[in-house]
């Protein structure tokens, strides 16, 4: 309360503090926050610290049952110099990589070129060639496919019974096991298939004009036309697959569980028999740390590699 004499009366006014406005810019700010804060704590909850205290329990001898006690690089040493199933899993897993990738890539963006025809009935067929990547990872589709490539399988029923062709034990036989894993996920094209499809979309067609112009024909503008214009596409296609396969885990343990004779074995088996079957999960950390790296090294060199080949309209990247 501030007394004021005016006219010889003492008059008394209260002086109310004057609230303090936020500017709406910053509300929005602040509001735009709290949408996302439940997804930061998502984050850093279940994928930053496992993260990294994966990396302190590989440098442990932790078990389900004991607590960690640290051994510095002792289980990354033993990997490299004792553990032979290490290698044998890692070349498994690179060759599995190597076939299927290419393939994936492949078979997606030739079914994208005949999706981006005008043909009728069109938007029914993508909507059909990409229910294999929503049911593909399934477990039932697994044990699906295991079933279809048994012995006495649908496959080979149709082999034999319709072609004559000789029965083939697709899950039991070392030279067909891991075509026969692989070729589930080659089926598993759409999202693939969806990225090419828009890319192809967004080649301008005064492109392919110029070149019927000049008498070029399907094949070199496939070539000098429609690879270069969605290389982008392609080089992150590339990426994501890559990093899929290396991960693969549910097709090999639902199909085959690593056989026969480990031709199946891929790595992502080995890091969950150690950690859920031995309970080894210093080790099996050691090893996921191993995968992290091998995977990072193998996107760096694509990423260099693909230095100039990569067409971008900004020109960024040549």
């Amino acid at each position: 309360m501030v007394d004021i004499a005016a006219g010889g009366e003492n008059k008394k006014y209260s002086i109310k503090p004057r609230k303090r406005h936020i500017p709406e810019s910053k509300m929005r700010n602040i509001e735009a926050f709290l949408y996302v804060l439940p997804w930061i704590i998502g984050f850093l909850a279940f994928q930053i610290y496992p993260f990294l205290s994966s990396f302190y329990y590989s440098l442990t001898d932790y078990t389900a049952q004991q607590a960690p006690n640290f051994i510095g690089f002792e289980n990354y040493i033993n990997i490299f110099t004792r553990d032979a199933i290490f290698y044998q899993s890692l070349f498994v897993t690179l060759k599995y990589v190597f076939i299927v990738v290419p393939a994936k890539l492949g078979f997606a963006l030739f079914i994208a070129m005949i999706l981006n025809l005008r043909l009728k009935g069109i938007n029914w067929l993508r909507t059909v060639y990409y229910l294999p990547s929503i049911l593909g990872g399934s477990v039932g589709i697994a044990l699906l496919w295991r079933f279809l490539f048994n012995a006495n399988g649908a496959v080979n029923h149709f082999l034999v019974g319709v072609l004559g062709l000789p029965r083939i034990d697709w899950i039991a036989n070392t030279s067909f096991a891991l075509g026969t894993v692989g070729l589930l996920a080659v089926w598993q094209f759409g999202s693939s298939m969806v990225l090419f499809l828009a890319a192809l979309k967004q080649v301008p067609a005064s492109l392919y004009e110029a070149a019927l112009i000049d008498g070029s024909g399907p094949v070199r503008n496939f070539f000098q036309i429609t690879i270069p214009m969605i290389s982008p596409i392609i080089l992150f296609n590339l990426i994501m697959q890559l990093i899929v396969a290396f991960q693969e885990f549910s097709a090999p343990f639902l199909i085959t569980s690593g056989g026969p004779l480990r031709s199946t074995y891929l790595y992502s088996l080995m890091i969950y028999e150690n950690a859920f079957t031995y309970l080894k999960m210093g080790y099996s950390s050691a090893l996921s740390w191993i995968l992290f790296i091998i995977v990072f090294l193998f996107t760096l060199i694509i990423f260099k590699t693909s230095s100039g080949k990569v067409y971008y309209e900004d020109g960024e990247g040549k």
